[in-house]
Protein backbone atom coordinates (compact mmCIF):
# COMPACT_ATOMS: atom_id res chain seq x y z
CA UNK A 1 0.00 0.00 0.00
CA UNK A 2 1.37 3.71 -0.73
CA UNK A 3 0.97 6.49 0.99
CA UNK A 4 2.28 10.07 0.23
CA UNK A 5 4.71 7.81 -2.08
CA UNK A 6 5.91 5.57 0.62
CA UNK A 7 5.23 1.85 -0.06
CA UNK A 8 4.05 0.30 3.08
CA UNK A 9 3.58 -3.52 3.41
CA UNK A 10 0.74 -5.91 5.27
CA UNK A 11 3.42 -6.55 8.20
CA UNK A 12 4.15 -2.93 9.02
CA UNK A 13 0.56 -1.98 9.05
CA UNK A 14 -0.11 -4.72 11.55
CA UNK A 15 3.02 -3.57 13.76
CA UNK A 16 2.08 -0.30 13.53
CA UNK A 17 1.14 1.13 16.55
CA UNK A 18 -0.56 4.77 16.37
CA UNK A 19 0.26 5.46 19.94
CA UNK A 20 4.20 5.42 19.50
CA UNK A 21 4.03 8.62 16.98
CA UNK A 22 1.64 10.94 18.56
CA UNK A 23 3.00 14.17 19.88
CA UNK A 24 2.28 15.33 23.36
CA UNK A 25 -0.05 17.90 22.03
CA UNK A 26 -1.99 15.14 20.18
CA UNK A 27 -2.82 13.23 22.98
CA UNK A 28 -3.63 16.67 24.72
CA UNK A 29 -5.88 18.03 22.09
CA UNK A 30 -8.73 15.28 22.03
CA UNK A 31 -8.39 15.33 25.96
CA UNK A 32 -8.96 18.84 25.92
CA UNK A 33 -11.16 18.84 23.58
CA UNK A 34 -13.56 16.40 25.56
CA UNK A 35 -13.12 18.49 28.84
CA UNK A 36 -14.07 21.57 27.00
CA UNK A 37 -17.78 20.06 26.58
CA UNK A 38 -18.15 19.92 30.62
CA UNK A 39 -19.98 22.51 32.04
CA UNK A 40 -17.76 25.62 34.21
CA UNK A 41 -14.47 24.10 31.98
CA UNK A 42 -12.50 26.46 29.73
CA UNK A 43 -9.15 26.82 28.13
CA UNK A 44 -6.45 29.09 29.43
CA UNK A 45 -3.11 29.25 30.63
CA UNK A 46 -1.88 27.38 33.30
CA UNK A 47 1.30 28.75 35.24
CA UNK A 48 3.34 30.89 32.67
CA UNK A 49 2.25 30.58 29.41
CA UNK A 50 1.19 26.73 29.42
CA UNK A 51 -1.97 25.49 27.45
CA UNK A 52 -4.32 24.89 30.22
CA UNK A 53 -8.08 23.82 31.40
CA UNK A 54 -10.03 25.55 34.17
CA UNK A 55 -13.44 25.02 35.80
CA UNK A 56 -15.38 28.13 37.68
CA UNK A 57 -11.56 29.90 37.23
CA UNK A 58 -9.47 27.57 38.32
CA UNK A 59 -6.21 25.59 36.98
CA UNK A 60 -6.85 21.80 36.87
CA UNK A 61 -4.89 20.37 34.04
CA UNK A 62 -2.13 21.98 32.00
CA UNK A 63 0.71 20.54 29.21
CA UNK A 64 3.87 21.91 30.26
CA UNK A 65 6.45 21.15 27.69
CA UNK A 66 5.88 17.68 27.24
CA UNK A 67 4.26 16.49 30.41
CA UNK A 68 0.98 16.54 31.92
CA UNK A 69 0.28 18.61 34.54
CA UNK A 70 -2.94 18.03 37.04
CA UNK A 71 -3.99 19.10 40.56
CA UNK A 72 -4.81 16.48 43.15
CA UNK A 73 -5.32 15.73 46.49
CA UNK A 74 -1.99 15.54 48.25
CA UNK A 75 -2.44 11.94 48.82
CA UNK A 76 -3.13 10.59 45.29
CA UNK A 77 -0.55 12.66 44.38
CA UNK A 78 1.69 10.95 46.60
CA UNK A 79 0.66 7.33 45.44
CA UNK A 80 1.43 8.35 42.10
CA UNK A 81 4.68 9.58 43.05
CA UNK A 82 5.43 6.18 44.71
CA UNK A 83 3.83 3.92 41.97
CA UNK A 84 6.45 5.62 39.83
CA UNK A 85 3.68 7.08 37.39
CA UNK A 86 4.46 10.70 38.40
CA UNK A 87 6.73 12.70 39.87
CA UNK A 88 5.87 16.62 41.91
CA UNK A 89 5.48 19.43 39.64
CA UNK A 90 7.96 22.37 40.20
CA UNK A 91 6.66 25.45 38.35
CA UNK A 92 10.64 26.85 38.33
CA UNK A 93 10.82 28.35 42.06
CA UNK A 94 13.09 25.01 42.73
CA UNK A 95 10.35 23.58 45.37
CA UNK A 96 7.59 20.81 44.36
CA UNK A 97 4.04 21.36 44.71
CA UNK A 98 2.06 19.20 46.83
CA UNK A 99 -0.60 18.78 45.25
CA UNK A 100 0.47 18.63 41.34
CA UNK A 101 1.59 16.11 39.59
CA UNK A 102 3.56 15.66 36.19
CA UNK A 103 2.97 12.61 33.95
CA UNK A 104 5.67 11.95 31.09
CA UNK A 105 4.35 11.08 27.63
CA UNK A 106 5.09 7.32 28.67
CA UNK A 107 2.23 7.19 30.72
CA UNK A 108 -0.27 8.80 28.67
CA UNK A 109 -2.74 6.08 29.05
CA UNK A 110 -3.34 7.69 32.35
CA UNK A 111 -3.81 11.22 30.98
CA UNK A 112 -6.91 11.27 30.31
CA UNK A 113 -8.44 9.67 33.81
CA UNK A 114 -6.05 11.62 35.69
CA UNK A 115 -7.93 15.52 34.06
CA UNK A 116 -10.67 13.68 34.93
CA UNK A 117 -9.60 13.07 38.46
CA UNK A 118 -8.29 16.26 38.45
CA UNK A 119 -11.50 18.41 36.94
CA UNK A 120 -13.31 16.16 39.65
CA UNK A 121 -11.45 17.60 43.01
CA UNK A 122 -10.70 21.40 41.44
CA UNK A 123 -14.37 21.54 40.84
CA UNK A 124 -15.76 20.18 43.87
CA UNK A 125 -13.58 22.40 46.01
Amino acid sequence: MAKHGLTVSATDRRSYDPRMARTPEQLWDPIAKTQLAARGVTAGTGFGKAEGLRISGKIFAMLVGDELVVKLPKERVDELVDADVAKRFDAGKGRAMKEWASIAPSGSRRWRGLVDEARAFVGGR
